[in-house]
């Protein structure tokens, strides 16, 4: 290491529960200081500041987000990311302001689509198209500033070209309603990661739940079947996507995975004990698979202070929140209901979710971790990194801490290319 050093959420006590038109004009680049023009010049020959360095260097990196919820706004609330409301964490000022490079826009199905297949809204299928249509709008509407990805090659060349590549990556695997043909219409549409389940156990996959305790194994882990999709992700270049799996659920996927497999929004367990974390054996074993770790940013997975008295609070308002969590097709208004009860309670520092970083590379290795927000998604983030305008703060708080220039890129965003590639050239070698 190159360094000095939704469904379940009430009754589990959880701490995360949520989960086009005409040709618009590019939106200017709202870049704070620290990303776009960076602080007032040095004297010629004399050293950048920190903050100045961080600037170049967030400026120059590929910095990728592996989990994005705004999708759920844009798709249930009409949002368009052209137009900030104040609401969102993720717009196009904010993108640009903070540096992104590719964006995975969750394609989240509610548990309770699956569940509840013939209420409104359809079922899980029909609902991932819908956020699919609902992302490609976007794309289409912001083509001066977005663009589509669908492999590493495309977010070099959108970095290059100066645009955001925007990907997508399913969220609960209910979505292909047990349907191997309808996995490969979903890479074919241009999803390139899916997680097995979402906070409940589906057909073939355990999960690991939302809340104190994860929920009673249904398999034990992956089914014959679940064993299938696995190996079918891997065979056409989709990855696999540990994240809300159970501990038995990954360990099955260790043992069938050929390629490196993602967490694409999960924390350290040892720094904030939650199943939805990873436990040192787990980042380890992660490791050896070749995979990557991406942290999720959400207060009550990384602080165990704000865990705690969010979960006093959950318990104490359990008959509102069971109430609003009736509308599987509104996470915006269940997400701002949590936000409110948690008004009162500290969030975290950035620093926090740094030591989350440290944590796994110290265990995983530095190779072995990244950035998966849960922005839109979550209902309480850490100070100064309310929206997605500031991951600049994240750069910098490594370079306080000693990383090298080459880990912190590694960080922002190559070890996931890393990873990704690694899935394009085992699927190009299976077929």
């Amino acid at each position: 290491m190159k360094r000095a050093v939704a469904l379940a959420c009430v009754t589990l006590l959880a701490g995360a529960c949520g989960k086009a038109g005409a040709q618009a004009a590019p939106v200017a680049s709202a870049e704070p200081a620290t990303v776009e023009a960076g602080p007032a010049a040095a004297a010629p020959g004399a050293p950048l500041t920190l903050e100045a360095r961080a600037a170049k260097l967030h400026r120059e990196a590929i910095v990728v987000d592996t989990h994005d919820d705004v999708t759920s706004a844009i798709l249930e609330d009409g949002f368009d990311l052209g137009t900030p409301d104040g609401k969102t964490a993720t717009d196009l000022p904010k993108m640009r302001a903070g540096g992104i490079g590719a964006e995975f826009f969750s394609i989240y199905v509610d548990p309770r689509f699956y569940l509840h297949p013939t209420a409104p809204g359809g079922g899980p299928a029909r609902r991932a198209l819908d956020m699919i249509d609902a992302t490609y709008q976007q794309i289409e509407r912001h083509s001066q500033d977005l663009v589509f990805a669908g492999s590493v090659d495309d977010i070099r060349r959108a970095k290059r070209d100066g645009k955001i590549a925007i990907l997508m990556g399913i969220e609960g695997g209910y979505a292909i309603e047990d349907s191997l043909g309808a996995l490969h219409d979903f890479y074919r549409l241009g999803v390139r990661y899916m997680g097995l389940v979402h906070s409940v156990t589906g057909d073939w996959a355990d999960s690991a739940g939302v809340g104190a305790k994860a929920p009673d194994p249904k398999f034990h882990g992956l089914t014959p079947f679940g064993e299938d999709v696995v190996r079918e992700m891997e065979r056409i270049g989709m990855l696999v996507d540990v994240s809300h799996a159970s501990d038995e659920t990954l360990e099955d996927v260790l043992r069938v995975a050929k390629a490196p497999i993602l967490a694409s929004h999960s924390s350290a367990r040892a720094l904030c004990d939650s199943p939805r974390n990873q436990s040192d054996d787990q980042l380890r074993a992660i490791a050896a698979n070749g995979g990557v770790v991406m942290v999720n940013f959400y207060a009550a997975y990384i602080d165990p202070k704000f865990r705690d008295a969010a979960r006093a609070v959950y318990r104490e308002h359990a008959a509102e929140l069971a109430a609003v969590e009736k509308d599987a097709t509104h996470t915006a208004k269940m997400n701002e209901t949590y936000r409110k009860l948690e008004e009162g309670i500290p969030r975290p520092p950035v620093g926090v979710l740094v030591d989350h970083i440290e944590h796994i590379a110290k265990v995983a290795g530095d190779d072995h971790v990244g950035l998966g927000s849960d922005f839109d998604g979550v209902s309480a983030l850490p100070v100064g990194l309310e929206g997605i305008d500031g991951l600049p703060r994240i750069t910098e708080e490594l370079l306080r801490r000693g990383w090298s220039d080459e880990d912190v890129k590694k960080v922002l965003g190559e070890n996931f290319l890393r990873v990704l590639s690694a899935a394009e050239a085992y699927a190009h070698a299976a077929h």
